[in-house]
């Protein structure tokens, strides 16, 4: 993977006599933190470009995962899990969502209920009532494995189903990629006729940069807990792909003095085993060897600061 991708379309695919016409579009993939979004993306794709992790509110931003088939290029929209913002992050982050919604031609809204005994959180009910009020909806009952008795998930699902433009209730399990098939076959004659809208091999169009910040930042949530991961934001500042070796700099931002002793750690061993594992990463999609460098930087208060949001990569998204 190179670090720019291009978005340029192909030419209109040709279509024959009984044969059905070319469908491309957009699909929004929304939800609360937590319910799987990323997971899903990643399992749609068969490429992990979408970092996860037990932490709510991985995903900071839009990530476009494409997928071409003979006879449909799905263009995936991950988004931030829908919450209660504390921050101008957080407002920036639930914006992402829903300016993501009205700009796809179909809404995926995915939902999570539960171990054991399923149960229909309200929020999961208002936030289906809601986009299905606006959007054409599918709804995606993930993490199915989970449930020992699917059997009481039919009254949900057929609550579910009743809902104004809710055209199918799909229950899953991305994590064991089941159910993947009969979603993409639901999906696929709501999509427009169309030539494709990214080339017929693009994965996303996000450059490699972001990939490589967003590695950064998994392994820092993956080795982290409480308060810190929500507090770090990630920058590349350099990328150098001239010469055999990738030699790239990361810079880590973090809220606070006591969070970057804790990120670097005793004698530096965290932060060299999140640059390893990160690095491992990089070098995975780029296929080439990477020379990786880390620096921590307390920037305060910049989940409050429009201005250092904006320069941290973190843009504000207008609905269209």
């Amino acid at each position: 993977m190179t670090e720019e991708r291009t978005t340029t379309s192909d030419p209109p695919m040709a279509t024959h006599a009984g044969h059905p016409a070319f469908r491309a579009g957009h699909i929004a993939l929304v939800g609360r933190p937590n319910v799987g979004k990323s997971t899903l993306l990643n399992a749609l794709l068969g490429e992990p470009i979408a970092i996860t992790s037990p932490q709510p509110q991985t995903t900071r931003d839009q990530i476009r995962g494409i997928l071409t088939t003979e006879r449909a290029q799905f263009v995936f929209v991950d988004t931030p899990g829908l919450h209660q913002s504390r921050s101008r992050l957080g407002a920036r982050m639930n914006e992402a969502a829903k300016a993501a919604s009205t700009s796809s031609e179909l809404v995926v809204v995915v939902i999570d209920l539960g171990r054991g005994e399923p149960t229909l959180g309200d929020a999961d009910f208002k936030l289906i009532e809601e986009m299905s009020a606006e959007f054409k909806t599918i709804v995606v009952v993930n993490k199915i494995d989970l449930i020992k008795e699917k059997v009481k998930l039919l009254p949900i699902l057929e609550r579910l189903s009743v809902l104004n433009q809710v055209v199918a209730v799909i229950p899953l399990s991305a994590r064991r990629t089941d159910g993947l098939d009969r979603l993409l076959a639901e999906i696929e004659p709501h999509l427009p006729e169309s030539p494709p809208l990214f080339d017929t091999d693009a994965l996303t169009d996000k450059p490699m940069r972001f990939f490589v910040a967003e590695f950064v930042r998994e392994q820092i949530l993956r080795k982290t807990r409480q308060e810190i991961p929500h507090g770090v934001a990630t920058v590349v500042e350099r990328f150098d792909d001239s010469g055999p070796v990738v030699h790239i700099d990361v810079v880590i931002h973090t809220l606070r003095e006591s969070h970057k002793k804790i990120l670097i750690g005793k004698g530096g061993e965290l932060l060299k085993q999140v640059g390893t594992d990160a690095r491992a990463r990089v070098e995975g999609m780029l296929d080439r060897k990477v020379f990786l460098k880390l620096f921590v930087r307390v920037t305060p208060a910049w989940q409050d600061s429009d201005a250092l949001l904006t320069e941290l990569g973190y843009s504000k998204v207008e609905s269209k």
